[in-house]
């Protein structure tokens, strides 16, 4: 016998930038939810939400947004998070879904647990691997999620029903679902997104220091232009995440100027055969990984 079709009551967003308007546009795209009711901080951002479709009613208030909602989607900096669920944890019911899409876990997680207490079970950690350079409720695209590969991170209290329907949602909105420990997923982003960015946030701070830094960018090609797409990225967005997940990332950048020492090495020592090794090897490991649905794409 075939499960019931996922279908949800109302959506209560927190807000409704990129990542949850755009979340919220999906869901009425798949038809998965009747009504969206939304808040922002800001409330020029959730008026525009509603003028775009993004959301059916405004909320004056997160509490008041997640106010008979049997779907909660917390879309803020992962800093304002702990706030988040102090401002709504006393209108959520045993049956209501509570979700996040911070690109962190632990710390997400640290502060479900502080403030939920007895109530986290019903909060499913998650990591949609999507987004955009531009952020804000002008960028949402209910295509967003399309064929991206969502993390969630249970615990040992995330109630098993809320965890399945974590799954069915996101694999509804055509989503390649996977599960990882918050740690193995910290672990793992800090390597490939969250050191990635910063070093990217680093080098052209670098060229913009350098007496030439213009004009070295202004000969600067594809290649260039490609590796550093990331720094154009929303800083308050990135500060919260590369704070969020400092120990990750400083011991994921350590190991980062370890492999640079031994290229400056080479270098330094006019050494072709280190120095073509070093290159090989990068090459070779390059060449076997092939990104896909089912891989992280940012």
């Amino acid at each position: 016998m075939n499960a019931p079709p996922l279908k949800f009551e109302q959506l209560g967003l927190i807000g409704c930038g990129l990542m949850g308007g755009s979340f919220a546009l999906a869901m009425k795209k798949a038809g998965l939810v009747k009504r969206v009711v939304g808040y922002s901080k800001s409330p020029s951002t959730t008026e525009r939400a509603r003028q775009m479709g993004v959301i059916d009613i405004e909320a004056p208030s997160a509490l008041l947004a997640v106010s008979g909602a049997d779907l909660v989607l917390v879309a803020v900096p992962v800093s304002a998070t702990e706030a988040t669920f102090k401002a709504i944890r006393h209108l959520l019911t045993k049956d209501t879904l509570v979700m996040d899409v911070g690109s962190t876990k632990r710390e997400v997680i640290d502060a479900a647990r502080r403030v939920l207490k007895d109530q986290v079970g019903v909060f499913v950690p998650a990591h949609p691997i999507a987004g955009k350079e531009l952020a804000g409720v002008e960028n949402v695209d209910a295509d967003l999620y399309q064929g991206r590969q969502v993390i969630l991170t249970p615990i040992e209290r995330t109630q098993t029903v809320q965890l399945e329907k974590a799954d069915q949602l996101w694999t509804a909105l055509g989503c390649h679902v996977q599960r990882m420990s918050p740690e193995a997923h910290d672990a793992a982003y800090a390597a490939v997104s969250h050191l990635p960015h910063m070093i990217a946030f680093a080098l052209m701070n670098a060229i913009a220091g350098h007496e030439h830094g213009k004009q070295f960018l202004s000969l600067a090609g594809p290649g260039f232009r490609d590796f550093t797409r990331i720094a154009a990225s929303d800083p308050s967005v990135w500060r919260d995440i590369l704070l969020s997940n400092r120990e990750e990332l400083i011991a994921q950048s350590r190991q980062f100027q370890r492999a640079l020492h031994a290229f400056e090495s080479a270098i330094a020592t006019g050494n072709p055969d280190a120095l073509e090794a070093l290159i090989d090897k990068a090459s070779q490991t390059r060449s076997r990984w092939r990104m896909s649905a089912h891989k992280p794409q940012s």
